[in-house]
């Protein structure tokens, strides 16, 4: 390593391949210090790193030999003789043999996320915490109950056991109640989350701790046919009443949590991502933020909207609105700040969602608004009237109308172009309101993953087969000319953005059947989607999404090409690190 120059070794590497070269201009020079604080693009070091292959995701330059780096930015990208004419370089072969991709960008995550593996996992699928553990799924509800039971007999007196993960639509017939986890411990408090993050179910002990009884008046809390609370709570006015327990995602400020996400972002090649309704923002904590993010080695970069509104968050919009706009002048290369997260309905697998006729398959209700119209325009109003990018909680289809019809009264009383608010989730959106939307200027950031983790419930028995082919429109939002990115609303699923890609090219469902095979898109298109398309919608596609001169360098390090690789073959590429701003990032295992 240099001093004062990019480090040259990923952390924890040893015996990398370095040399210096001389250059068409001149001769090989040594790398001169630069100074604490300096802008990286004054060093005057240039590295170059070959590959086996460069993509760019830029259509003016798709694929390249190698990349050249000055500081945190990138030089050029080229061939090895044309990036050594631009002038003294020393060539760094770490990569020789793999291939460079552009970092990928997550634009609907919660960073939050990381410290939820302090809990208990009791998903129906094997996921991946951030240190490489596997957790295997829990396929019965049977297997739920023991491993509570496993983490009861690790706790103490006095303390609550929390779980997250669960998702009844896995269990059919009989729904995991308070009856079930009574069974685990009368005495000691248990909440469980749902995976939606929109359900809980809590033992009896939890709902004596917190005082719910059959005259609790919170719409949500489900009853069974005695009257009384039957321990499961919908979407968050309910949770929220387990005041000791229910803000996994909002809890006090988790240092430990965001670094945590992070090493899953970096494991994965996302490099840049949303923190999609931080509630930390208005808060002391936002300067915590900004020491973790701002340190050289924090491998992601973080777009952090506010909670803005939905589930009573957000305070006065009217003031967070212009508290905000102040806030976003202070933001860095690493931490940008300004976006505004909204809430409209809930979880379509949780029957909370807002669906247009027909609506549910087997369910007679119709989901929780939570935002009410006149809350909803009043937040929205405010925000884009303070020139936020607003990403708004849609999963069905009358909470997109909501939505687009309130954008368009309110464009009409304060005109704004480029505005690029988005439709987040989007997986009940028509082709009439994709149509709308195109003439709005909105965009969709769809939940791809729905199709492999739902699909057959969906199909099945929450919307069936006509539906269910057309959630998640990709294509025809493509068609239409919708700009459009894939996420993974972490830990609703995880943070994986190739995995992403694949699902929606590949529509498959664990059953083997293909939902809505006209929906599916390219993988070229998934690839965009996840790089240039989420950059775009966060207003970062100047900075980030592709590699193009000028821009920050931050790649993703794969095994393989995607660009040679069927859709389903996406989730099986290897990611060996990242590298963010000229800095290099192993992935854990």
């Amino acid at each position: 390593m240099v001093v004062g120059s990019v480090p040259t070794t990923i952390a924890g590497d040893s015996g990398v391949a370095s040399r210096t070269t001389q250059s068409n201009s001149g001769p090989s020079t040594t790398t001169l210090p630069q100074k604490a604080g300096a802008h990286a693009m004054n060093s005057p070091e240039q590295i170059i790193y070959p590959a086996r292959t460069v993509r760019t995701l830029d259509p003016a330059r798709p694929s390249a030999e190698a990349v050249m780096v000055r500081g945190s930015r990138i030089r050029a990208v080229g061939s090895l003789d044309e990036l050594k004419a631009y002038g003294p370089s020393r060539i760094d072969d770490r990569y020789a043999e793999a291939v460079i991709f552009p970092g990928m960008v997550e634009a609907h995550a919660h960073a939050g996320s990381g410290g939820m593996w302090e809990n208990t996992y009791v998903g129906f699928y094997t996921r991946k915490d951030p240190d490489g553990r596997i957790w295997p799924g829990c396929t019965s509800i049977d297997e739920v109950l023991d491993r509570l039971r496993d983490a009861d007999a690790r706790l103490g007196d006095g303390e609550l056991l929390i779980a997250w993960g669960l998702d009844p639509i896995f269990f059919p017939g009989e729904r995991l109640d308070k009856r079930h986890l009574d069974s685990v411990s009368t005495t000691r408090p248990i909440f469980v989350s749902h995976q939606s993050g929109h359900l809980a179910t809590v033992n009896s002990a939890m709902l004596a701790h917190e005082g719910i009884d059959r005259d609790c008046p919170v719409e949500g809390v489900v009853r069974g046919p005695d009257g009384e609370p039957n321990g499961e709570l919908r979407e968050p006015p309910a949770i929220a009443l387990i005041s000791s327990a229910s803000s996994l995602l909002g809890g006090p400020f988790d240092p430990a949590a965001l670094r945590g996400f992070a090493a899953d972002a970096r494991n994965h090649g996302v490099t840049t991502s949303a923190d999609l309704g931080n509630p930390y923002i208005m808060t002391n904590a936002l300067d915590e933020h900004r020491s973790i993010i701002d340190d050289d080695d924090f491998p992601v970069r973080l777009s952090l909207f506010h909670l803005g509104g939905g589930m009573g968050a957000g305070g006065d919009p009217d003031t967070a609105s212009r508290t905000l706009a102040d806030l976003a002048e202070t933001g860095s290369e690493k931490m940008h700040l300004g976006g505004v997260k909204l809430f409209l309905d809930g979880s379509i697998q949780g029957f909370t969602a807002r669906l247009q006729a027909p609506g549910y398959l087997s369910e007679d209700g119709n989901g929780i608004w939570l935002s009410s119209p006149e809350e909803f325009y009043r937040a929205f109003r405010a925000y884009h009237s303070a020139g936020s990018v607003i990403h708004v909680h849609c999963n069905g289809d009358e909470a997109t109308e909501l939505f687009l019809d309130t954008v368009e009264r309110v464009l009409a009383e304060v005109p704004r172009w480029d505005h690029r608010h988005t439709v987040t989730h989007s997986q009940l959106t028509t082709p009439a309101q994709y149509r709308r939307m195109k003439a709005l200027g909105m965009c969709a950031n769809i939940f791809s993953n729905h199709i492999w983790y739902w699909g057959d419930q969906h199909r099945d028995v929450i919307l069936g087969p006509d539906r269910a082919e057309r959630m998640n429109a990709a294509a025809t939002a493509l068609r239409i000319g919708v700009p459009i990115s894939l996420h993974c609303d972490t830990p609703v699923t995880p943070l994986d953005a190739l995995a992403t890609a694949s699902y929606a090219a590949e529509r498959a469902t664990p059953s083997g059947r293909v939902l809505g095979v006209h929906e599916r898109i390219s993988v070229p298109e998934a690839l965009d989607a996840v790089t240039l398309g989420a950059a775009y919608m966060l207003k970062l596609d100047h900075l980030v999404g592709s590699l193009e001169s000028g821009k920050f360098a931050d790649f993703a390090i794969l095994d393989r090409d995607p660009y040679d690789c069927e859709p389903a073959e996406l989730r099986d590429i290897t990611v060996h690190g990242s590298v963010v701003a000229g800095r290099h990032f192993r992935a854990a295992g």
